[in-house]
C-alpha cells in the first residue's frame, strides 16, 4: 500500500467508511518463514509534522505538552491510552507535594514550592469538585505536610479539555514503536495505532513514557534497576470513611497515625485521608496481598485508592512477566474488598468501583542523561546555577528528608538525554540512585520537570537550537512568567 492509498484508507477510517483497506497487510510469501522468523518487508510512512513531539500523556507528559503548546510550538502528545494522566489516575494515593515538609521542622516557614501549570490543573478541579485541595496533615506530617488528593476521572478530564484548549494535537490510543534518527539529532517518532504507522516528525521530543520506550528506541544509554514493586490500585465504593478513621484509631489506643481534612463532595472539613493500623488479623491477610490501608477521597462512600503493591518476577519491561502479573495483582485487589467487608465496619456492602487498566510502574528504564541527581543533592537541599524547579518532598520520610525542611533544586542538565541533541527525558526516567529517585519520581515532581521539558522543547524551535545551546536564562526566564517558583 503506497501513501496516497494509506491516506485514502485513514480518511475513510474518519469517516467511518473503510472497506478492504489495512495499512498492515503483507503479502510476503509462505517462504518469508524461517527458523521461526518472519521478514517484514519495508514500508513507506506517512509523516506529520510538529514543532514538539511529547510522547507519554502521564503525569509529566500533560503538563509538557501543555507547556510546549502555551510556548508558541506546534505540539502533538502521544499516548497508548484513551485518556490523559498516568500514574496520578492510576497508581497513586495523593499527589506528593506541592510544599516543603514545614510541619515537620519547628519554626520553618510553610511554602508551596511547586506552582505555574501544575497549580493551574488544582485549581481547575477545585472547580469541578475534583480535588481536596491542599489539606493540611493533622497526623504523620514528618511524611507530608499536605494532601492533595484528587478524582482520577474529573483528572482524566480535566486535563484533557486542557490540553484541547491549548491546541495541543492529541494523538490517543497510540504507541511509540521507534525513532528515526540522524547521528545525535532525533528527527522522529514512529508510531502504531489502528489507523496505521506514521512518523510524528518534529524538531524537540520529550520522553514521557515512564518506561523511556522513545529514549531507548532512540539509542540512548539507559539501566534497568529493577528496584521497585509495581502497584495496581482499586477504588471500593458504599464505604464509611469516618467509620474508617475510627477503625483505624481504635487500633491504635484511640489516635488517627495519619488523617487530613479538606474538600468532600462539596463541604470543607471532611476527612480527605486515613492510615492507620487495621488490626491483627486484617493486617496479615492485608500482607499477603501486599495492601496498604491508606487512602484518600473527595466523595462520599468511597475510597478512591486502595493499593496492591507486587514485586513483579523478572521485568516489568517484559510482555510475559507482566501480563502473569496482572492476574495475580487483580486477585490481590478483589481479596483486598472482601477483608474491608469483613474487618471494616460500615464497609459491609462495599464493592469495586474502579480499577487502574495495567500495573503501574514506579520505574521502567533510568535513562542516562547529562547530570544525575544524587542522594546527597537530594537530602542536603543542593540547588545549582541551572535549576529549572524546587522540590521538598522525600517518599522515604521521615527516614530521608530533605535538610531542615528545605527544598532542592534539580538542574536543566538533569533532563537532556545524554548523547542526544534534541530529546529530553522527564518523571520516573531520571535519576539513577533508588534514594534520590525516591523524590525525584513523585507526582508533583514529574509534573514541575513536564513544565521545564515542555517550555525547553518550545523555546529551542524558536531559537533553533539544540538542547544543550538553548540560554538558561531565557528559559529560567519564560519560567517564572509561566508561574515557577524558585528559591535561588
Amino acid at each position: 500500500m503506497d501513501r496516497r492509498e494509506f491516506s485514502k484508507c485513514t480518511a475513510l477510517l474518519g469517516t467511518g467508511m473503510l472497506v478492504g483497506c489495512n495499512a498492515q497487510t503483507q503479502h510476503n510469501s509462505p517462504s518469508a518463514f524461517v527458523d521461526g522468523m518472519y521478514h517484514e518487508s519495508g514500508r513507506n510512512l506517512p509523516i506529520r509534522e510538529f514543532d514538539v513531539v511529547v510522547a507519554g500523556g502521564g503525569t509529566a507528559g500533560v503538563v509538557a505538552a501543555l507547556a510546549a503548546s502555551r510556548a508558541g510550538a506546534k505540539t502533538a502528545l502521544i499516548e497508548i491510552k484513551g485518556y490523559t494522566g498516568g500514574t496520578i489516575t492510576e497508581g497513586g494515593t495523593a499527589l506528593h507535594s506541592f510544599y516543603n515538609l514545614w510541619k515537620a521542622f519547628k519554626g520553618v516557614e510553610k511554602r508551596q514550592v511547586v506552582k505555574g501549570i501544575p497549580q493551574e490543573i488544582i485549581d481547575e478541579l477545585i472547580k469541578v469538585g475534583g480535588c481536596s485541595g491542599h489539606a493540611e496533615m493533622m497526623a504523620r506530617y514528618d511524611y507530608d505536610s499536605v494532601c492533595t488528593a484528587i478524582d482520577v476521572e474529573q483528572y482524566k478530564l480535566t486535563t484533557m479539555e486542557m490540553l484541547e484548549q491549548a491546541g495541543v494535537f492529541m494523538a490517543l490510543h497510540t504507541r511509540v514503536a521507534g525513532a528515526v534518527v540522524e547521528k545525535s539529532v532525533v528527527k522522529g517518532v514512529i508510531t502504531e495505532s489502528r489507523s496505521g504507522r506514521e512518523v510524528f516528525a518534529a524538531k524537540s521530543f520529550i520522553d514521557c513514557t515512564a518506561f523511556g520506550d522513545l529514549s531507548a528506541y532512540a539509542g540512548a544509554k539507559y539501566t534497568v534497576p529493577n528496584d521497585y514493586g509495581s502497584c495496581n490500585s482499586v477504588g471500593i465504593g458504599n464505604v464509611d470513611v469516618e467509620k474508617y478513621l475510627e477503625f483505624t484509631k481504635a487500633n491504635n489506643k484511640g489516635t488517627p497515625r495519619e488523617v487530613a481534612y479538606g474538600w468532600r463532595s462539596g463541604r470543607d472539613g471532611q476527612i480527605v485521608r486515613v492510615d492507620g493500623p487495621l488490626g491483627p488479623e486484617f493486617s496479615k491477610e492485608a500482607g499477603k496481598i501486599g495492601m496498604a490501608g491508606v487512602t484518600t477521597t473527595v466523595h462520599d462512600n468511597y475510597f478512591m485508592f486502595i493499593k496492591c503493591n507486587y514485586t513483579v518476577p523478572g521485568s516489568v519491561l517484559n510482555r510475559d512477566d507482566m501480563s502473569k502479573a496482572e492476574l495475580v495483582v487483580r486477585r490481590n485487589m478483589a481479596k483486598a474488598v472482601e477483608l474491608f467487608k469483613k474487618y471494616v465496619p460500615g464497609c459491609e456492602k462495599a464493592f469495586m468501583a474502579r480499577t487502574s487498566p495495567m500495573i503501574c510502574i514506579r520505574r521502567g528504564r533510568q535513562i542516562v542523561c547529562d547530570y544525575d541527581m544524587t542522594h546527597e543533592d537530594v537530602i542536603e537541599g543542593r540547588h545549582f546555577k541551572d535549576d529549572v524547579l524546587v522540590y521538598g518532598f522525600h517518599d522515604m520520610a521521615p527516614r530521608l528528608q530533605v535538610k531542615n525542611g528545605g527544598t532542592y533544586g534539580l538542574p536543566y542538565r538533569a533532563l537532556c538525554v545524554a548523547g542526544l541533541d534534541n530529546l529530553y527525558a522527564a518523571g520516573m526516567l531520571i535519576t539513577s540512585d533508588h534514594r534520590a529517585h525516591m523524590s525525584t519520581r513523585n507526582t508533583v515532581c514529574s509534573m514541575a520537570q513536564g513544565q521545564a521539558t515542555g517550555t525547553a522543547a518550545a523555546l529551542c524551535v524558536q531559537k533553533k537550537c539544540g538542547s544543550r545551546q538553548l540560554s538558561y536564562p531565557d528559559l529560567r526566564k519564560r519560567l517564572e512568567s509561566d508561574g515557577v517558583y524558585f528559591e535561588s
